[in-house]
């Protein structure tokens, strides 16, 4: 079973999330709904289950919330992010001082059911693929401050990850065209500042990518453009440079663009517009 932390970018700080996460929760005073009602050392049992089939995400990370506020908390895993599973599947059974396991629920299951949430749309994207070919991408289309989480959601639901940040990819997109006076001189612009980082250009007529090629471009997204457009585009291209089909991609529409020989489909909805699932934590006296 792979730990979520081997697998989160290492320039993502999990305790100091953590400590944000609770401090905005906890405020200044704590729970004081739970110190009023719960004596200090009470303990309770607790599991948490899915109430919805879901593709899980964040588990670990819901686990160190639990952990910041009782270390002694006995944790049982019973599930792994990437896992799909059935409604009232059971992730993880819980033993530890109530007061802390209360302070810590809302924080562990809002971060988990984001999360698992995305994964769970990506999924349903990587399914409706099927047997296209095409590798479903992910987009820059996150909630500040939350990319590197959602991203690796999106792997957990069988995405990849298209660039992570600005600085780790070379996109031209239309308004870097239009400022720099069509695609031929953007793309040799690119070419000349030598990043060396692969030139990716972004076209929305089939005229423009010889022009693209010509100029040294090494991959091309094509936007918004039709299966048949995309189909022209694949037979013109011929395997030359590797091929990204991106906007209006949804759920009835991606198998259809898939299929026709585009080597990427990249869609923003997988973070951008994925609903939380219903995962729950019930308790009972230990």
């Amino acid at each position: 079973m792979t730990e979520a932390s081997e697998l989160i970018p290492p320039t993502f700080d999990l305790a100091d999330f953590v400590q944000c996460v609770l401090a905005e929760d906890l405020g200044s005073g704590g729970d004081v709904t739970s110190r009023a009602t719960i004596a200090a050392d009470a303990r309770f049992a607790a599991a948490m289950s899915c109430r919805e089939p879901i593709v899980i995400a964040g588990l670990d990370i819901a686990i160190a919330f639990f952990r910041a506020l009782d270390g002694e908390v006995r944790i049982e895993k019973l599930a792994a992010d990437g896992d799909r599973v059935a409604a009232g599947t059971v992730l993880l059974r819980l033993d530890g001082n109530a007061r802390a396991m209360l302070a810590a629920e809302r924080s562990a299951l809002n971060t988990l059911q984001h999360l698992s949430g995305i994964a769970t749309l990506t999924r349903r994207y990587v399914d409706a693929i099927g047997g296209g070919g095409a590798i479903l991408l992910d987009t820059r289309k996150t909630i500040p401050g939350l990319r590197l989480l959602e991203k690796y959601a999106a792997r957990m639901g069988g995405a990849h990850n298209h660039r992570m940040r600005m600085d780790d990819g070379l996109l031209i997109k239309d308004n870097h065209v239009a400022v720099a006076g069509g695609v031929r001189n953007a793309v040799r612009l690119a070419k000349a500042a030598d990043t060396g980082l692969a030139v990716q250009v972004e076209v929305d007529r089939i005229e423009q990518i010889e022009e693209a090629l010509a100029a040294g471009a090494d991959r091309l997204l094509l936007d918004n453009m039709s299966p048949e457009q995309l189909r022209e585009a694949v037979a013109l291209v011929a395997g030359r440079v590797p091929l990204e089909a991106s906007g209006g991609v949804n759920l009835d529409t991606v198998g259809m663009i898939a299929a026709t020989g585009v080597t990427y489909v990249s869609v923003g909805r997988i973070t951008q517009s994925a609903a939380a699932v219903d995962i729950g934590l019930d308790y009972a006296l230990s």
